[in-house]
């Protein structure tokens, strides 16, 4: 079972590996905004490359790939999936 002390944030996640988002602790106008991305609790989302310069690292969420800067994914709990393609 999935435990919040199984959670990291989504900047800590390694690029190549998945997680199911668990919470989101933006507020406003950039919560919306991922939220109409589809970035909402129970999404899987994996990190697949990281720019040149360290930030942003760039998502796929739901078929799509988003830059996410350090400072925003640092606010959204994700728990790393193990071994799941």
């Amino acid at each position: 079972m999935e435990t919040q002390t199984d959670s990291i944030t989504l900047d800590r996640l390694p690029v190549g590996e998945r997680g199911k988002v668990l919470s989101i602790s933006l507020e406003g106008a950039m919560r919306r905004r991922f939220m109409d991305l589809g970035l909402v609790p129970g999404t899987v989302i994996e990190a697949v490359r990281v720019s040149p310069s360290g930030d942003p690292k760039a998502y796929r969420i739901r078929g799509a790939v988003i830059g996410i800067r350090k400072s925003d994914a640092g606010k959204i709990q994700v728990i790393p999936l193990k071994g799941v393609s």
